[in-house]
């Protein structure tokens, strides 16, 4: 098993909330994890898609107070939203009986879903962890393996897997089932064949401004229904939709989001590319390369950390703002090549935003300084360092 670096988060919300959400796209690897936890104590686990675990709470008080001595994981909890009531007040009544931390371990797979319904009934009883597929950080120190993540993502059977053919065909399963199944369970009815080439749009426009009404066109649907599609791909974690930053600077600034299809894997299972090789001569290299890159670093991240892209209409661009609690900026240029040189854009851009800290990322490892107080540096270590960031709480 791979370790997850977010254990010991887990860990630690579990010593002091009630209740603990893990949210994460499907099989990206929640319901090990929690597993994984719930060896190195008593615990009980049920997942609410399947009939048998379902029907053992149709009196939920009296099973849960029955096992009130064991950390419960309700897996695939957006199946079963009744359930938070009852959470709520069964938290209530441990926390007088004394038994107020480390009760509950909730899954599931979508962000708007589970902030919603645990929102309005378990606010101050719950703590979020997100989860995100296998990262640079998770997997074997070396660049075999960061390229091998980079292509087939990091979905754990994916990544996994024996083989690259093994790998693609269980992404093109995934997106599959996706389509067919869970779109439907998680949002309004929306006919798969348009997600599906809505999906595969958005991968050849890995890291474009999202332009509603030009995608509309090519899907023969209304603006408004493009929206709609991307903000349900957003809500099931698998776009990422980064938004402009908005500075106080006299520039023309674009005010677009940019779109990212947030696993390479999948970008590359939607476009039909099935080996390094084939990537390294599809016209997509570059911007895949970007999202892994800036998925990476913004899963990295800490919060309260918000992250951003800056472009004006003149072309002046930074690829990834870090913005921390303390209003401190980093600027982020995304490089493919092992030679990065600085463009003039990314030049410009730096003395309108005058970051703390400036770096090119790129596709090597080594270390070192670019003009005018740029540093090139490899992907693991700028994570590294954001994660490490002292203000982070």
């Amino acid at each position: 098993m791979v370790p997850r670096n977010a254990q010991p988060d887990l860990l630690a919300a579990l010593a002091v909330q009630p209740a603990v959400a893990i949210i994460g796209p499907r099989q990206c690897g929640k319901t090990t994890l929690a597993l994984d936890v719930a060896g190195q104590r008593e615990a009980v686990y049920l997942d609410l898609e399947d009939p048998d675990d379902r029907n053992r709470l149709a009196e939920p008080v009296l099973y849960l107070d029955s096992v009130d001595d064991r950390l419960v994981i309700l897996d695939e909890i957006h199946r079963t939203p009744e359930l938070f009531q009852t959470l709520r007040g069964v938290i209530d009544e441990g926390r007088r009986r004394g038994k107020g931390v480390g009760r509950f371990l909730v899954l599931g797979s979508a962000s708007i879903d589970m902030l919603q319904q645990t929102g309005e009934s378990l606010a101050g009883r719950i703590s979020y962890l997100d989860l995100t597929p296998f990262t640079p950080l998770e997997v074997e120190a070396d660049r075999a393996a960061r390229e091998r993540l980079w292509l087939r993502g990091g979905f754990p059977m994916s990544y996994l897997a024996p083989d690259d053919a093994a790998s693609l065909a269980w992404r093109r399963d995934f997106i599959r089932t996706y389509l067919e199944r869970d779109v439907a369970a998680f949002g309004p009815r929306i006919p798969a064949t348009a997600l599906e080439r809505l999906w595969t749009m958005l991968a050849h426009r890995q890291g474009q401004l999202l332009n509603a009404s030009a995608l509309a066109h090519a899907l023969d649907v209304s603006p408004q229904s493009v929206t709609r599609y991307v903000d349900l791909l957003v809500d099931l974690l698998l776009v990422r939709r980064l938004s402009p930053y908005v500075a106080n600077v006299s520039k023309r600034l674009v005010k677009s989001p940019k779109v990212y299809v947030r696993d390479s894997g999948l970008v590359h299972a939607l476009l039909g590319i099935p080996t390094l090789q084939a990537l390294a001569g599809h016209p997509v290299v570059g911007q895949s390369w970007e999202g892994f890159v800036i998925e990476t670093l913004v899963s990295a991240t800490p919060w309260p950390a918000t992250a951003w892209f800056y472009r004006t209409s003149g072309g002046a661009e930074i690829d990834l703002v870090v913005e921390f609690a303390s209003h401190e900026t980093w600027a982020v240029e995304i490089k493919r090549s092992l030679a990065p040189k600085v463009t003039r854009g990314f030049h410009t851009a730096c003395a309108d935003l005058t970051p703390a800290r400036a770096f090119v990322v790129y596709a090597g490892d080594e270390r070192f300084p670019m003009a005018r107080s740029i540093e090139a540096i490899g992907v693991v270590e700028l994570a590294t360092m954001l994660a490490e960031r002292a203000d982070a709480p």
